[in-house]
């Protein structure tokens, strides 16, 4: 009897520890990331193109480190931007508080060029008050979006 409950006992752990070690069974939940912090750097930038005064307003994203750099890597196999048949897996759009469109990028390259970003507007031109930044991870269809952030300090 004792050899018979054994034996039993030592069935079911191989049973046990067989399902537990198939990781097959197990679905990998992907790893959640925030919205991005995106912050002014307070120092526009103005010059001159095609005969015409600009303003650069440049920004960083705070928690930028949180973000893989393979989210910025060359995508070939995804729509181009335009002629650029390298754009990158995450493109990032700048937006006013309404939601106009102000300038994008499509080809950052790594995480840390959100440190870089920015959107310019004619000198003669008030800028928004708040605008925020939207990251459209192209290969997993997720979007993530910022604060509200001034352009003046």
């Amino acid at each position: 009897m004792r050899i018979t409950r054994w034996f039993v006992m030592f069935a079911v752990t191989l049973l046990l520890a067989s399902t537990v070690s198939d990781s097959s069974s197990f679905a990998v939940a992907p790893v959640a990331l925030p919205n991005p912090v995106l912050v002014y750097t307070g120092a526009p930038e103005y010059f001159t193109t095609g005969g015409k005064d600009f303003i650069r307003y440049t920004y960083f994203v705070h928690n930028f480190s949180a973000y893989p750099d393979a989210m910025f890597a060359p995508a070939p196999t995804l729509p181009p931007c335009g002629a650029n048949t390298k754009a990158s897996r995450t493109w990032v759009d700048f937006f006013d508080s309404r939601g106009k469109r102000l300038n994008g990028f499509c080809a950052l390259g790594k995480a840390s060029s959100l440190n870089k970003i920015w959107f310019a507007l004619p000198a003669d031109e008030i800028p928004p008050s708040y605008v925020y930044i939207e990251m459209n991870d192209r290969e997993t269809n997720t979007k993530y979006k910022s604060n509200l952030e001034e352009t003046t300090q």
